[in-house]
């Protein structure tokens, strides 16, 4: 494996130069070196990055690949996706970037594309990933774009219309009865017992380099200013870290001169960040129709946490009576968007009453799915 692979604990700190997804202790991996992690203990520096941003960080035809020289892989697979929308939501005060109108209708795009790519210069001929959908049609799709085969494990309560995505361009789904979390563990197991390679959106340190380019690109279109908060939907946090480690790398390059903000979503119900900031008590109710976010367990939960303390960040549980009326007045506004993705501009409104987001901060929601597979 190239030198510019390795994988460093984000516990422990073991190094490994031999891919492998989990780190003997339990815990994630992240690259030891690169961009995305320079400051990680003992990580190369990155002195032969620009200083400051050029034209070809703004490259439309190159789509996220524009940023290729912040990126852990070339571009072996791609479908053209990136440099998403970003559009002005008067009745929330903020913006928008429509992360919806990717190849396969989600964010989770940006992570498969870098982890396909990467599967495809490892040699990798079969790649599982475990997911409620986006993240599994994304991998799927991009599976098929590099040759690659791909069996899905998915809940059987999956929505049809991504169990169709999966399943329309040759990738296997395979329905696990139970939670969440049991179709992970069912996932995991057919990993250790077998030959196939974990593309997996909360495990593998690829799709998180792929989702930092949200905040590469969010920058580029705002002239190279970060804005003042930025509320993400939050399950395992594959966009809101993808992001936070974003907005680092282009504060530590010199191009942005602060971190923003980063204020996460979650489901009542399924709100462990929520509990561990603000108790047990801040997290309860039930929200059911945000389907893409019922993580009770996140893999890269200290990391989140770590993530929320540097940038003076948040994490609220919302009920699904918000995200319900926050759909609805997307709807009214022309996005059509999935019923996770409402929880983010839910979020904001709650953020703003509660005085963490003030009147005239300037504030960023990414849309993350498109109601066009729900």
């Amino acid at each position: 494996m190239h030198s510019a692979l390795a994988l460093r604990c984000s516990a422990c700190d073991r190094t490994y130069d031999k891919w492998t997804w989990r780190c003997d202790c339990g815990a994630p991996l992240n690259f030891a070196s690169g961009p995305v992690d320079a400051d990680a203990p003992g990580s190369d520096s990155n002195d032969s990055l620009p200083t400051e941003p050029s034209e070809p960080w703004a490259d439309t035809n190159a789509g996220l690949w524009s940023f290729e020289a912040l990126l852990p892989v070339d571009a072996h697979v791609s479908l053209g996706e990136g440099l998403t929308p970003l559009v002005g939501a008067p009745a929330w005060d903020a913006e928008f970037k429509l992360e919806y109108v990717f190849p396969t209708g989600s964010f989770k795009d940006r992570g498969a594309a870098v982890t396909l790519s990467l599967a495809d210069e490892l040699g990798v001929d079969r790649a599982v990933e475990d997911s409620s959908g986006n993240a599994g049609a994304a991998i799927a799709t991009y599976a098929a774009r590099a040759g690659i085969d791909a069996e899905i494990y998915v809940p059987t309560s999956v929505k049809p219309a991504k169990r169709r995505a999966i399943e329309q361009v040759g990738a296997t789904p395979v329905p696990i009865e139970g939670s969440r979390a049991d179709v992970t563990a069912a996932c995991v197991d057919a990993v250790e017992s077998g030959d196939a390679w974990y593309a997996s959106h909360a495990w593998n340190p690829a799709f998180l380099s792929g989702t930092a380019t949200f905040a590469y690109e969010l920058c580029a279109q705002r002239d190279w200013t970060a804005p003042d908060a930025v509320v993400t939907p939050l399950g395992h946090g594959t966009l809101f870290l993808g992001a936070y480690r974003g907005f680092r790398t282009l504060r530590d390059l010199g191009w942005i001169d602060r971190l923003p903000r980063l204020l996460g979503a979650q489901a009542a119900g399924y709100a462990p960040i929520a509990a561990a900031l603000h108790g047990d008590d801040a997290a309860d109710g039930d929200n059911e129709i945000a389907d893409g976010i019922q993580i009770r367990e996140p893999v890269r939960k200290d990391e989140i946490l770590a993530a929320i303390e540097e940038t003076d960040g948040d994490a609220i549980a919302l009920p699904e009576s918000a995200v319900a009326r926050g759909g609805d007045a997307l709807y009214e506004r022309g996005f059509y968007v999935e019923p996770t993705c409402a929880v983010a501009p839910a979020a904001l409104e709650l953020y703003r009453e509660r005085g963490v987001v003030a009147a005239d901060d300037d504030v960023v929601v990414p849309l993350t799915g498109s109601g066009l597979k729900t």
